[in-house]
Parts: structure tokens; sequence; C-alpha cells
């Protein structure tokens, strides 16, 4: 390795959800781990189904809990996050996660979002203390507790490619994901990119499969040098103190999620 790839070495966790190991969302998450260590790159994969990763959250994750108490899940979160007292399969991911310089969320979109077993990750180990909360910088910018980390939504859908655009009747992909890439990633202060997708997963002849590799490769390769999606900062000056977009703050013509964005130039 030179001396310049060493310098430009990452550190890249990729989280994956799919409960049959020979499925496409598998084939891409093999697919891209070996790519991005052949770059030199140091990856680290939790496959959450074979890890029989536990979704709910409950009182088991606060091993402090009173037994019988009222659970307030943010209150018993913090006070277990900043005691250093979660359960050592939340504790394990949040230390991927810190030691991650950017994060790829692999999963097929079910019901227009990730599997339950995704959202019950992110539900346990995005907790309130390390993610979100009083006790760490605000939300929404690059401040926030999570910042520095560069995050990637690649996701397998068995509709055809127009369905998610503007006139398409699952709407556009980039609304469907808007709660992950904006709630989730830029929330927490990670640069979410724009989502890579690969349509008619269903049934996907190998010329497909060989062309979606080659795709894939190409944002993988950009993974630290592609413009992140222009969302709009909190603390930016573009809200006002009940946190809805000040009027005159978007180009003229915009709506709907698109007010969240920067406007270009």
């Amino acid at each position: 390795m030179t001396e310049t790839t060493a310098r430009q070495r990452k550190k890249i966790l990729v989280v994956t959800a799919h409960p049959e190991p020979r499925s496409l969302t598998a084939a891409l998450t093999a697919f891209a781990a070996d790519h991005l260590r052949a770059a030199g790159h140091e990856v680290r994969v939790s496959d959450l189904y074979a890890m029989k990763w536990k979704a709910t959250v409950d009182a088991d994750d606060f091993p402090e809990h009173p037994a019988g108490g009222r659970l307030d899940v943010m209150g018993a979160s913090q006070r277990a996050t900043l005691a250093g007292r979660l359960t050592p399969d939340v504790a394990a991911e949040q230390e991927k996660v810190h030691w991650s310089d950017a994060v790829v969320l692999q999963f097929p979109l079910w019901w227009f979002s990730m599997p339950a077993i995704l959202k019950g990750w992110i539900d346990r180990v995005f907790s309130c203390g390390f993610a979100y909360g009083p006790e760490v910088p605000a939300p929404y910018g690059g401040g926030a507790a999570l910042a520095g980390r560069r995050a990637l939504l690649s996701v397998t859908a068995g509709a055809r490619g127009t369905a998610f655009s503007d006139r398409g009747v699952h709407g556009r992909l980039a609304d469907v994901l808007h709660p992950i890439q904006h709630g989730v990633f830029w929330f927490t202060g990670m640069e979410p990119l724009e989502p890579f997708a690969v349509y008619g997963a269903n049934d996907l002849p190998e010329d497909a499969f060989a062309a979606a590799r080659q795709a894939y490769a190409r944002r993988l390769d950009a993974l630290f040098t592609d413009e992140p999606v222009a969302f709009r900062a909190l603390a930016g000056g573009d809200y006002d103190r009940d946190m809805r977009l000040l009027p005159g703050a978007e180009a003229p013509g915009t709506s709907g999620l698109d007010l969240h964005l920067r406007p270009a130039g």
C-alpha cells in the first residue's frame, strides 16, 4: 500500500438486513465489503439476521431499570448510555458506529421502508445520549452527535425505477427514504449521500446484476468524494424558534420535502 493510499484508508460499517443469505441483498453486501477492502479500506459488517439481532426496545435494554417501574424509554436510555450500562449487544454496535468514517445500510425496501430488524437496530443503537438528546449537540447539522461520518443507503426494490420517479405511483425515492436520510442520518449529524437503488430486484437477470455491481462500485469509490444531500442545518438561520422554515428562504416554486434542501448556489 502506498503512502497516499494509507492516508486515504477509511473505516466503513456495513449494516445489512435480509433473512436469506443467498438474496440479492446478501450478494450486494458481500460485493461492497470485498470492493471496499480491495480499495484498502477497513470494513466491518453487521448482518442483523445472522446476529439474531433483538429488534424491540424494552426494559431488558436497561439493566438498572427497576422491575415493575414505569419505563420512560428516553430517560432510561439516556441514563444507561451515559453510565455505560447499555446491554453488550447495543454497546458493541455503538462502538462500531463510533469507529466508522462511513455507514452503509443495505436492505430491501419493504413497505416503503427498511425491514423491522434494521429499524430495531436504529431504535436500540441510536440511543439517547449517544445519537440525540439534551446531553449531546443539537440535531440537524454538522455539529450533531454523529457528525463527521458519511452515510449511504443501498436498497433493492421489486418495482421498476419509473414507479419511484417524480410522477411514479410510489413517489420519488428521495421522498420515500426521507425519514431515514433526513430523520436519522442528518438528524444525528451524519452526511447522507444520494441513495443507491437496484430496481426489479425480484427477478434480476445476470446481465442486470453485473451492471448493478458496476454502478455500485462507482458509488462506493465516491463514498468520500461525492457531495452529500444538501439538507439545511437547523442552526443555519433558515428556521424560526418553532423549527419552521422562514418565509422566502426557498427558491420560488419549491414545495414539499424539497423545502429542506439548500437552494443551488
